[in-house]
């Protein structure tokens, strides 16, 4: 699976991401809209992740989509 197709299948794909990140609110997700960069910076603000580790953290959970 490639990028696209979490960004394609948004609607279904946020519950794993709500799963997987429960301080997301709603309007975090919509905002979120499916873009990789949105939701690193995202969970930055939320978690007080460093950028680095928001990327890992998103290739992590990302590889279980697989």
């Amino acid at each position: 699976m490639d990028w696209n197709r979490v960004e394609g299948n948004w609607k279904e794909v946020k519950g794993k991401v709500k799963e997987k990140w429960g301080k997301l609110t709603d309007d975090d997700l919509t905002a979120i809209n499916g873009q990789r960069e949105q939701l690193e910076g995202r969970l930055q603000q939320r978690y007080g992740y460093a950028k680095d580790q928001a990327r890992k953290d998103v290739d992590t959970w990302f590889s279980t989509l697989k």
